[in-house]
């Protein structure tokens, strides 16, 4: 029920980030999701992409440094207070949020997709699902994560 992120320090500038990107198109991997945080002369690349091993081969052979981590990611109602109600139940069980961002685009009408990634990914899998929270998996994003 996890995904795998790609996450890169990237130099802040328009050239670094058209460079990733460009080669992550050029070798055919589709972006699923991505944010970008500005963090002073680097930026942080969070990236969803279509073939995880493939997309990290790419940049390091580029010289740039990327790691994978975990994420979870959550189906909730479009609707004002669906964030704020799934948040409640992790915040009394003792579980941050380390960051979150978008997807745009939920798999289901009136849906939208939170990308999260937590103190307790397992932990909060588990208080999200007890809530009635749909969690995403690999397959639902067409994302393959081994070679």
């Amino acid at each position: 029920m996890k995904l795998k992120q790609i996450v890169v320090s990237i130099e802040n500038s328009p050239n670094r980030l058209f460079r990733v990107i460009r080669a992550m198109s050029d070798a055919g991997i589709n972006l699923r999701a991505m944010n970008l945080v500005d963090t002073g002369a680097f930026g942080q690349l969070r990236l969803l992409v279509s073939e995880v091993v493939k997309a990290r081969k790419i940049l390091m052979e580029m010289n740039i440094p990327a790691y994978v981590n975990e994420v979870i990611a959550a189906e909730i109602e479009d609707t004002p207070g669906s964030l704020s109600n799934i948040m409640l139940p992790l915040m009394q069980s003792g579980i941050r949020i380390e960051f979150m961002y978008a997807y745009i685009g939920g798999t289901s009408e009136g849906k939208a997709v939170m990308i999260f990634r937590f103190s307790d990914n397992d932990e909060a899998i588990n208080v999200l699902q007890q809530h009635g929270v749909k969690i995403l998996d690999a397959k639902t994003f067409n994302i393959t994560d081994h070679e």
